[in-house]
């Protein structure tokens, strides 16, 4: 089984102003949702988001500011994940894959007992 990992790190929680920058980016309110190769009985891929906040750190002196209007996905994503580390990073998609997999072969179901 592949698992595809998509983050979507779009919203931020900003200081509207930090020194002399504006909307400087502290907190990530990220969302990670992986998608399973593998398909249920109605022919959708299997898939499970987890979501969560990440505070990131300011821009170090001298370093280079990214305004808000610049930033991407993909640059907030890389700041969420260099905040978190490579291991919780790890510990999260296992953790996606774990769901995922319980819910192809699911150890234990929900039923409703007949009047």
């Amino acid at each position: 089984m592949t698992i595809t990992y998509t983050w979507d790190c779009k919203v931020v929680d900003v200081h509207p102003t930090e020194g002399s920058n504006t909307d400087v980016v502290y907190n990530v309110n990220w969302r990670l949702t992986g998608i399973s190769d593998e398909k249920d009985s109605k022919g959708e891929f299997y898939q499970t988001t987890t979501i969560s906040t990440q505070t990131v750190p300011a821009p170090a002196a001298g370093a280079s500011f990214i305004p808000f209007a610049d930033l991407t996905n993909d640059i907030v994503t890389g700041w969420t994940k260099t905040a978190m580390g490579d291991v919780q990073v790890a510990k999260l998609e296992a953790g996606i894959e774990a769901q995922i997999v319980l819910l192809i072969t699911p150890v234990s179901v929900t039923m409703t007992v007949g009047a």
